[in-house]
């Protein structure tokens, strides 16, 4: 008379920065021993059949000889990694009888690599595993290294093991397993090492990096060697204000997916992404060789800064990836059997020379030793719609001596925490009246909400007429506008802003067309 038995765990499965749920079904029943895997596991997942039973043998789990069968439900969604070895040990102990455990596993789900002698380590995207298993009502168990860094889901009921055999005391209601939450510290304020301070001279910048932190816009500095551009840029951060809970949280998620986990004193620190030029479009956008999917640079940096220094240097079509994640704020991933997205709402800033040896055509030094015609190739690197995606392009010149010396001292007396409190009072009032930062305000709204007068209209009808500006760049520029008249205090946009604004597009012509 044939015997058959069967168990049902939870585990999560990794898709981009969703974990959808995953139910570990197994069957042992008579037959020839052996453990089978199926549910579209790809090579690392079969593999925890291996590990799976050097665990239990070396644990002194006796399995009975029986004909196990491990399925990954659902079928058609593909399993990668070894994320789902402590569901399917707990899995084929409780179908084949070995431990009767006291707890039901329906209440549980479990996420975790298991070493050959039963430990168990961390596995990467454990966060946006936690964030849905919550939302599920259940208790997860994970590996203790990864407790700190559960803790952070507020209303999440994690629980942390170092070892096989603790997690099944625990179910056996012989064990007591710590808890996340008891993890949780207070989280101090940001500390930067970095200050806006530190840079001498380039107050213009600085009123720019201002604007562009209080309004959530991209920035394009071009200046020769040395003036300051990357110093600039690396001080960034410290202008922004903290991110919010649910914004350090996503962000968190995605470093989790790369299997970056954030340090606890930069929690609530805009992260500061800065790609080499080499970078190959899948590690700018994401994707990769694997049957993992993993995010880019640009979704590493969500709801913080991209730099992408010497960008004329950087390949063509690894710029052209960008201009849609810069619209629209998410990567799309498509494969053959998976299509996956990442968030990307980030500020992006750049930094380039104005020619192949690295300084302007009039460099009054004549350092510039380029033809006409070299520096038209040169920047024709940067398409026209690339260009036209960047909020502000700014011209960053050399420092001055009396400046680099520090003779100029009243002139160099705002820290960062300084600007950060105006950028903050600005992004609040932003907040108030529209609900979201003049970047991202929509089109449809701007006419209604951001009236113009006469006076203005003209302005910028003559502007576009000259400079030949897109309809992007048009509402670019009244973006720009908006966020100068809040930096002033102003109610409306007038002519004055809109100059400005206008002024920081004079490179609109600098990059190649098409």
């Amino acid at each position: 008379m044939s015997q058959s038995r069967y168990a049902c765990v939870f585990s999560r499965a990794l898709q981009g920065v969703s974990a959808p749920e995953i139910q570990v079904e197994v069957h042992a029943s008579n037959g020839l021993p052996n453990i089978s895997l199926v549910g579209l596991p790809e090579a690392s997942v079969k593999e925890s059949r291996d590990r799976v039973r050097s665990a239990l043998s070396a644990n002194g789990y006796s399995l009975p000889p029986k004909r196990i069968t491990v399925n990954l439900a659902p079928a058609d969604l593909p399993k990668q990694g070894s994320r789902y070895d402590l569901a399917i040990a707990l899995g084929v102990l409780a179908a084949t009888g070995a431990v009767t455990f006291a707890k039901s596993l329906a209440g549980f789900e479990f996420l975790g690599e298991l070493s050959l002698d039963g430990r168990l380590r961390p596995v990467p995207g454990m966060l946006p595993a936690v964030i849905q298993a919550s939302q599920s009502g259940r208790c997860v168990i994970v590996p203790e290294e990864s407790l700190p860094e559960c803790a952070r889901v507020t209303g999440a009921n994690v629980l942390g093991a170092a070892h096989l055999n603790e997690v099944c005391a625990y179910l056996l209601e012989e064990y007591e397993l710590p808890a996340a939450n008891a993890m949780l510290t207070e989280t101090a304020p940001p500390v930067y090492q970095k200050d806006m301070q530190d840079v001498q001279g380039q107050l213009q910048a600085k009123r720019v990096l201002e604007l562009c932190a209080s309004g959530g816009h991209s920035l394009l500095m071009i200046g020769p060697p040395g003036s300051g551009k990357s110093m600039l840029a690396e001080r960034f951060p410290t202008i922004l204000p903290p991110l919010e809970e649910e914004q350090a949280l996503a962000l968190a998620a995605i470093h989790s997916v790369a299997g970056k986990e954030r340090a606890p004193d930069e929690f609530y620190q805009r992260h500061f992404e800065s790609p080499h030029h080499s970078a190959t479009a899948a590690a700018m956008i994401g994707g990769g060789s694997g049957s993992v999917i993993q995010p880019g640079a640009i979704s590493l940096a969500h709801h913080s800064v991209l730099f992408l220094d010497e960008l004329p240097e950087f390949q063509r079509p690894v710029l052209e990836a960008l201009r849609e994640p810069l619209e629209t704020g998410r990567v799309q991933i498509t494969r053959v059997n998976q299509k996956v997205s990442f968030p990307a709402q980030v500020q992006l800033i750049c930094a380039a020379n104005p020619s192949p040896s690295g300084f302007f055509a009039d460099d009054p030094q004549g350092r510039c030793k380029d033809t006409p015609e070299q520096i038209a190739r040169y920047q024709r690197k940067l398409s026209g719609p690339l260009m036209d995606r960047i909020d502000c392009h700014l011209e960053v010149p050399a420092v001055e001596y009396a400046e680099l010396a520090g003779q100029h001292k009243d002139a160099n007396t705002e820290t960062s925490s300084m600007i950060r409190s105006r950028v903050a009072d600005c992004q609040a009032r932003q907040q108030a009246r529209q609900g979201c930062l003049n970047a991202e305000m929509p089109v449809s709204a701007m006419q209604q909400q951001w009236p113009l007068d006469d006076a203005t209209h003209a302005l910028l009808e003559k502007a576009m007429n000259r400079l030949g500006l897109s309809a992007r760049g048009y509402h670019r520029i009244l973006r720009v506008a908006r966020t100068l008249a809040d930096m002033q205090g102003q109610t409306d946009i007038g002519a004055q802003a809109v100059s400005e604004a206008l002024s920081y597009r004079r490179l609109d012509r600098w990059g190649g067309q098409g």
